[in-house]
């Protein structure tokens, strides 16, 4: 079957980009026996804006070259270029027909959306379209790359359907904007259950409760009263409750006390974004969105690097990382552990740094050195 191409203008930004390097990738060593297996995995690819064609790249010419039994599905969807962007339709039927997706990041313009007034997002139209209620950020130290904080291990589950992203404001009179923030029983409770499964199914010890309910006393008293409750059915996992400024004192100051820490959605935008930063920063960290039918991976700080296209200077780290996780959901283990152990490796080297990691390296020199380090 032929991948779905809705717009060629879009592919070609992409080719021109990664021009100079194709000869060079083209010619590295074919790793495994299985380049050129008719695919058999259809994976919807959304390389959003800023560098996300970019990055997209890198991790098309990797999957290329080593032979992932891949297909790709590809939409150009853009809230600030929307006039060439796939319609919302189309790509919740991708989705949903593939139930799995690696996008880049999608901005969103400040202010009301267009002439409509509209508030609410592309994004936040996608994640309530497919119930993507949880949104995971595994914040790990990678060895070779300095930080000032060493041997980081935990992650953050944000629910990202409610609490302050609501979209309900209003003027009420002029001057005063009224924002609600909406909190549910029914969804305080799923992402709690969703945060103490994370842990029992990795192996993990304690769950973090991250809140404001000595301020928000109903909303977020929900919210932690739910985690309690929940944490009552996992005994083997310890609950520890943190009140949101506290918590990102201790990030900062002491982030090797966190295990798993779940949160609603504000809270949890913040915070892995901090955790982003403790481990290496926007272009390292992956991210995952889960609802009960779909999944959809892409970079774990969501931010669109709008002044690095072209500049041939964007860390494909963390949508490289994504690529991996995305590989081990489809049960292709043996691929995802290759790529991710070559990521691993040329950070490790130190042979090939990036202008974020304190080198001089391009990102198709990073491309081009993990591509060289997978074995399979």
């Amino acid at each position: 079957m032929r991948i779905k191409q809705i717009y060629p203008t879009y592919r070609q930004t992409r080719c021109l980009h990664y021009s100079q390097s194709s000869l060079a990738l083209s010619s590295a060593k074919e790793h495994s026996p299985l380049v050129g297996t008719k695919p058999v995995n259809t994976v919807t690819l959304i390389p959003g804006d800023g560098v996300g064609a970019e990055l997209m790249g890198s991790v098309q010419m990797i999957f290329k070259q080593i032979g992932v039994p891949v297909q790709w599905e590809e939409l150009f969807v853009s809230e600030t270029s929307s006039s060439r962007s796939a319609s919302l339709d189309d790509v919740l039927k991708s989705i949903r027909k593939n139930q799995v997706c690696l996008k880049g990041v999608i901005s969103s313009g400040h202010g009301v959306s267009g002439v409509s007034g509209e508030l609410e997002t592309l994004n936040m139209k996608m994640r309530r379209a497919l119930d993507l209620f949880a949104y995971v950020v595994h914040a790990k130290s990678i060895p070779g790359l300095l930080t000032r904080h060493n041997d980081l291990d935990f992650v953050v589950v944000r629910e990202q359907l409610e609490g302050e992203y609501s979209a309900l404001e209003h003027e009420s009179v002029p001057g005063v904007v009224e924002s609600l923030k909406i909190i549910t029983r029914g969804r305080s409770e799923r992402i709690a259950k969703f945060a103490f499964d994370y842990a029992i199914k990795h192996g993990r010890k304690k769950v973090t409760a991250v809140h404001k309910a000595n301020i928000m006393k109903l909303g977020d008293g929900q919210f932690l009263q739910s985690c309690e409750e929940i944490s009552e059915l996992y005994p083997s996992i310890a609950l520890e409750t943190m009140i949101i400024d506290n918590c990102c004192m201790q990030l900062v100051s002491n982030p090797w006390q966190f295990d798993v820490m779940v949160m609603p959605n504000l809270y949890g935008n913040i915070v892995d974004n901090i955790a982003a930063g403790l481990v290496g920063g926007a272009g390292v960290v992956p991210g995952e969105n889960y609802s009960e039918d779909y999944v959809i991976y892409e970079p774990g700080a969501r931010h669109s690097f709008h002044e690095g296209v072209g500049r041939n200077i964007a860390n494909p780290t963390a949508i490289l990382l994504a690529a991996s996780k995305m590989l081990a959901h489809l049960n292709l283990h043996h691929f995802s552990s290759a790529l991710s152990s070559a990521v691993y490796e040329v950070f490790k080297s130190g042979k090939v740094r990036m202008r974020d990691m304190g080198g001089q390296a391009t990102s198709i020199d990073f491309t081009k050195a993990i591509l060289q380090a997978i074995r399979l």
